[in-house]
């Protein structure tokens, strides 16, 4: 082949730093975006909180006309911040007005206005909100109990055990088999490995240590059983059950009971012996075989079981307490002729209050020539570029929110069976933003509403087709059957064809298959085990 020349025309797109932290603050959550506030503040010395002068500025006076209290509502006007906040805001802020600041700095750079009092300095009031939480806090210096301090005075289910155990007069050996056994224990309460794998973990292949090991976490396991909770320290749940049993048969005893509530007892006690997949299924003709009552013995036997602990340490776990803190917040506004509409307003306790270092940028301006000038300038361009890109995300997400309270404002109103079906693709044409964009700002983002928090995405939801042509939100489709399931009897539980029979008398088509889907992720049980005994 002879070489020859080609003329090629292709396209590519390619992202300038600015846009790709732009696109990555737009994904981050509340959470998130804080710890990269925070490590943006400490890498770049010309970026600094707004009110961090503010604080040690004494009570100068403070000029909050135009602060960030204004949003955006969802009709489009800016709403003002009523009087009692504007106080408590002056009383918390001081903004100094230094006549000697220099002015305003004008640094040109390219796909920036380079305008620091646009987005720092005096004139960024956008960004000098001071947070709900320091106006509402508590300025008598009265104590209040804080939920971080109560998360760390929790008490733990070895630490409860542990306290108990030194009330024990045990031998060294005894007392450390105790301690161990303790420390092996799941949160549940339940000792999962056996004392064979136990004693084989501490003795390796020394068969004579091993042995006198398992005796003695023979004798500790009898008294960790014997420790509240009832319970704990049980290998499965047969065992488990049957400890509260015979702590309660033993209690019967020493108070006395009837006959009828001790045959019951015992009752209970023999069908936690039998196999508990039997129990699980609430197979009543085998166990009726297998324990020699009748049925309806068997069924008082079972709902005694029922009210038993399956996990004795429950309520020793210590369950994060994960405090949703939304982004957005929606109140509704009367209007006239008895129409409600909602304000979307953002919520200034996740809003940043940043501006750059005026102090540092004019040092910078005045030295143009110095060593080192050219990387601190880049540092004071990244510093405009993250304040700009810290203030698209909250207006992309205010934007995004206002739209979502205009299709879905009959969810705010009447609840979950006014969902209306709603996709990505809906609110990325209103606003002409990409689809992406929108599963960014929907990701791992809270609005407060009326009927409580939501996180974005949970407005939207594909559509399921009626009899009349249109479709009903599959939102409001798992509320319907949720609200079916609550009202059923509980001696006749619906199974998910009825459930689907009566969808389709309410005009809404689902396959059985698909409320089947939807009932599991509501964690509403089969109708064998809603079935009442």
């Amino acid at each position: 082949m002879k070489p020859g020349l080609s003329l090629r025309v292709s396209q590519h797109l390619s992202l300038t730093p600015q846009l790709q932290q732009s696109i990555q603050l737009l994904q981050l959550s509340t959470l998130e975006l804080a710890q990269e506030v925070e490590q943006m503040l400490v890498d770049n010395p010309f970026l600094e909180r707004a009110g961090d002068e503010a604080e040690t500025a004494g009570d100068a006076p403070v000029d909050v006309a135009t602060s960030a209290s204004e949003y955006r509502t969802s009709d489009g006007i800016h709403a003002e911040r009523d009087a009692s906040q504007a106080q408590q805001a002056t009383e918390k802020v001081a903004e100094t007005s230094n006549p000697e600041t220099p002015e305003t700095l004008n640094w040109e750079a390219e796909g920036m206005d380079g305008q620091d009092g646009e987005w720092g300095g005096e004139s960024s009031s956008e960004w000098d909100t001071p947070s709900a939480s320091s106006s509402t806090r508590n300025r008598d210096g009265d104590d209040e109990t804080d939920a971080i301090d109560l998360a760390r005075e929790h008490q733990s289910l070895t630490d409860f055990l542990h306290r108990q155990a030194l009330s024990l007069h045990l031998g060294a050996a005894d007392m450390a088999a105790l301690r161990f056994l303790i420390e092996s224990l799941s949160d549940d309460g339940y000792l999962e490995d056996s004392l064979q794998e136990l004693a084989q973990s501490l003795a390796g292949d020394d068969l004579e240590e091993r042995e006198e090991l398992e005796q003695h976490f023979a004798i500790a396991l009898k008294l960790l059983q014997s420790l509240e909770p009832v319970g704990v320290g049980a290998r499965d749940l047969a065992e488990c059950l049957q400890l509260q049993l015979r702590d309660l048969i033993r209690t019967a005893e020493d108070e006395g009971t009837t006959e009828a509530h001790m045959s019951r007892l015992l009752l209970a006690q023999a069908i936690c012996a039998q196999p508990m997949d039997l129990l699980a299924r609430r197979d009543l003709r085998k166990l009726t075989s297998l324990c020699g009552a009748r049925e309806e013995q068997l069924r008082e036997a079972m709902a005694l079981i029922a009210r038993l602990e399956p996990r004795p340490g429950r309520r020793f776990v210590d369950v994060e307490r994960h405090i949703v803190v939304p982004d957005v917040i929606v109140r509704p506004l009367r209007s006239g002729s008895g129409r409600v509409d909602f304000s979307v307003q953002l919520n200034p306790e996740v809003m940043p209050r940043l501006r750059v270092h005026d102090i540092y940028a004019s040092v910078l301006r005045r030295h143009k020539n110095s060593d080192g000038h050219a990387a601190l300038q880049q540092q004071l361009q990244e510093a405009r570029w993250f304040i700009k890109n810290i203030q698209q995300r909250f207006d992309t997400i205010l934007r995004v929110s206002e739209a979502i309270v205009e299709r879905q404002k009959n969810f705010f109103v009447h609840g979950e069976l006014a969902m209306r079906p709603l996709v990505l693709r809906d609110i990325a044409d209103t606003l002409g933003l990409h689809e992406s964009t929108i599963s960014r700002v929907t990701t791992a983002k809270y609005m407060a509403t009326p009927q409580g928090t939501f996180e974005l995405k949970y407005f939207f939801g594909s559509g399921l087709g009626t009899e009349t042509g249109g479709s009903a939100s599959s939102t409001a489709v798992r509320a319907l059957i949720k609200q079916f399931v609550d009202a059923e009897d509980a001696r006749k539980p619906l199974s998910d064809a009825k459930l689907a029979d009566m969808l389709k008398e309410q005009g809404i088509e689902c396959a059985r298959r698909t409320v089947a889907k939807y009932r599991e992720q509501l964690k509403i049980p089969t109708t064998t085990l809603r079935k009442a005994l």
